[in-house]
């Protein structure tokens, strides 16, 4: 399958407003101690981070902590669930998740008058793991349906010629991102298959397809799309992206689309969502400063480098046609 493009280049990416002070700002460290007496370049804080978005938020703190040598920013990545009660409860000031808070959630906050701040940073795609062996690798919207929920339960009854056998269906973890996400937007709240079970981690979900042939699982775009990233290319080498159609009869290959940028962009890829940084920090802490950054030119631009589509500023796609 070949990708409507050649390449992607970002121009034109503004800072946020609060735009981190700009290096000036670094404070003595020994100062910065406390939730309450840091800057947004400078002392310590710890965010919850939603696992499916380990890689990119991996890379984010480290290039933040290296221009701000005052600011250490300790993330824990966790399953979307125990992301957002963590900002509930008040363990941390600041959540990388999916989806913006819900109402009850938004009016427990205000209740503690706490106004939560929302910034997008980028739109995931969410891409579809099948074994290189698997001769189903184009999938309709509808077949996904069937799949999840069982409709679909041996390989035979997708195409009727593939030997596979039964359909195991791997997710990442329980209480997941990914797993709300098929639930809410392919099964719109139909039970799973019963042959359905977590791996308890992305690098595991990978690993299991890998392994076994009649498996199919789901993960984030980051963990597949840095081809400049050793693991990636150890991932790309073992396990297949599956085809999307949004269509139930597609009149040809080309309807099938994989997670590219350009597919984010143009909003045809159908499995799609938003990726926020949200804070409950009621002054310009260091939870402002590292959302900041990564909305800001730098931090956009390892969004782009890690396959997801930033949030911000203006993307050429550059469309060839063969002669």
């Amino acid at each position: 399958m070949n990708a409507p493009f050649d390449n992607l280049r970002t121009s034109g990416l503004l800072l946020a407003s609060a735009v981190l002070l700009l290096a000036g700002c670094n404070q003595n460290p020994g100062a910065n101690t406390g939730p309450n007496d840091d800057t947004p370049t400078s002392g310590r804080i710890q965010i919850s981070v939603d696992e499916t978005f380990a890689p990119i938020l991996k890379s984010q703190v480290d290039t933040f902590q290296k221009l701000y040598t005052y600011a250490h920013v300790e993330a824990a990545y966790k399953a979307e669930d125990y992301v957002a009660n963590d900002l509930m409860t008040g363990k941390v000031r600041a959540i990388v998740i999916a989806r913006q808070l819900t109402a009850a959630e938004k009016a427990k906050l205000e209740s503690q008058k706490l106004i939560p701040r929302t910034t997008k940073i980028a739109t995931d795609g969410l891409a579809i793991i099948v074994h290189p062996s698997n001769p189903d690798s184009l999938l309709t919207m509808a077949q996904l349906k069937a799949i999840f929920t069982g409709q679909s339960a041996s390989w035979k009854q997708i195409s009727g010629k593939n030997p596979l056998g039964e359909i195991d269906v791997v997710f990442d973890a329980n209480r997941s991102s990914t797993t709300r996400y098929v639930q809410d937007s392919i099964t719109r709240g139909t039970a799973l298959t019963k042959r359905v079970f977590a791996a308890k981690s992305n690098p595991a979900l990978l690993d299991y397809v890998a392994t076994h042939p009649n498996a199919i699982g789901i993960v984030g775009a980051n963990w597949i799309s840095d081809r400049d990233d050793a693991a990636v290319q150890r991932f790309l080498k073992r396990v297949h992206v599956a085809g999307i159609s949004k269509s139930d009869k597609p009149a040809s290959p080309d309807d099938y689309l994989q997670p590219y940028q350009a597919y984010l962009a143009l909003k045809t890829y159908p499995l799609r969502r938003e990726v926020y940084i949200i804070s409950r920090e009621g002054r310009a802490g260091l939870g402002t400063g590292f959302a900041s950054f990564v909305a800001g030119t730098k931090g956009q631009l390892i969004v782009l480098k890690s396959g997801l589509m930033p949030a911000t500023g203006q993307t050429r796609i550059v469309t060839t046609t063969k002669q």
